[in-house]
């Protein structure tokens, strides 16, 4: 069998294969709260096939949201529509999966097709939070300072989220700890210039992390897997490294706590200068899971199917993440099914697509 649709368990959850549909921003919640573009977008997704399907960032509060428009699970008003979009995933054989993330400093914004800018206060947006008082840049607003009491309550958010998810039948969540988003300005030296516990070197700047992780572990059931995804390098000298997200990851798998750490790259910092070609970070998914003997996910511009497979078949990652692929093509998994000699997995009513 191809490696690919080899079936993937991570403590009570296994999925049918290893293609994971990425967590992908749709902009189109209002106060939050998802509609009917989230149900098909993500019922797509699952009936294409993928063995685990993630819903976009899923914020802890309205201030954590990039934008006005991102979806959120801080109330008990969201969880109606999430409820029904992870047993439409499940219904179909995939796994349902939740990205819990807060925007931090980079919160405020406009969506991309509307130019992505900065959304002052005075024009309804509202003021960012972060390590230090410092905007991400010329134009963003500048965030407040969190105190360590804002810290905690942060944390409380987070496991807050965790346990609806919980209920709403979501089988694997995922800390977003990357993109230049609250977790990674805490973790990355660039953005972070605390002289508090919070700051300073490695282990004070991935204090908060290890909190948000503990905090979610105290509503995530022990028998389902928590996933982190995190930037394993910063692309601007002075910023994290590839050594620097081994480190981090090997703390995080000594907790006992995460089961899997999603490597993406950058996001901290506009000067960042990123080396794009196809499988471009797979190197730090490699590099994690033999460093810190913990599994991975590798994403970014994996594209073909003999691509995934090659970096499943070398023992490069565990899973990978599809995302701009999959925008193009939800039925991207049938397809490199047919294209490695797999049974594709289809849903019982599209079975007669299938020729033989």
């Amino acid at each position: 069998m191809a490696k690919l649709f080899e079936p993937a368990t991570f403590r009570s959850v296994t999925a049918r294969n290893r293609i994971v549909v990425s967590p992908m921003c749709q902009y189109s919640a209002q106060d939050g709260l998802g509609d009917d573009w989230h149900v098909q977008h993500l019922g797509a997704h699952a009936v294409g096939g993928a063995g685990i399907v993630f819903t976009e960032a899923t914020h802890v509060s309205a201030v954590g949201r990039i934008t006005p428009n991102c979806l959120g699970l801080w109330n008990d008003a969201h969880q109606a529509l999430l409820t029904r979009i992870a047993a439409l995933i499940a219904s179909v054989g995939a796994v349902p999966g939740i990205q819990i993330a807060h925007a931090g400093r980079k919160a405020s914004v406009g969506r991309p097709w509307e130019g992505g800018k900065p959304i002052p206060p005075e024009a309804g947006g509202w003021t960012p939070v972060g390590p230090s008082a410092e905007a991400f840049n010329d134009g963003h607003t500048v965030p407040h300072m969190l105190t360590p009491s804002e810290i905690a309550t942060i944390a409380g958010q987070f496991a807050d989220t965790a346990r609806r998810a919980r209920l709403a039948g979501f089988k694997v969540a995922e800390v977003h700890g990357a993109h230049g988003y609250l977790i990674h300005s805490f973790l990355s030296p660039l953005s972070n210039h605390r002289g508090d516990a919070y700051g300073g070197d490695l282990a004070g700047r991935m204090r908060l992390l290890l909190e948000v992780v503990e905090a979610v572990r105290g509503e995530w059931p022990d028998d389902l897997p928590l996933f982190v995804r995190l930037s394993c390098t910063d692309w601007v000298e002075g910023g994290l490294t590839g050594e620097d997200a081994v480190a981090i990851a090997r703390r995080l798998a000594a907790t006992g706590k995460v089961d899997l750490i999603d490597c993406s790259t950058g996001g901290v910092s506009p000067a960042q200068r990123v080396p794009t070609h196809p499988g471009f970070q797979v190197p730090f998914a490699e590099a994690v899971r033999h460093g810190a003997g913990i599994a991975t996910g590798a994403v970014g511009l994996i594209t073909a199917p003999e691509q995934a497979e090659e970096i499943l078949g070398n023992g490069r990652a565990d899973l990978v993440f599809l995302a701009r692929a999959l925008l193009a093509d939800p039925a991207w998994p049938l397809r490199a099914a047919r294209v490695l000699g797999a049974k594709p997995p289809l849903a019982p009513q599209y079975h007669r697509a299938h020729l033989p």
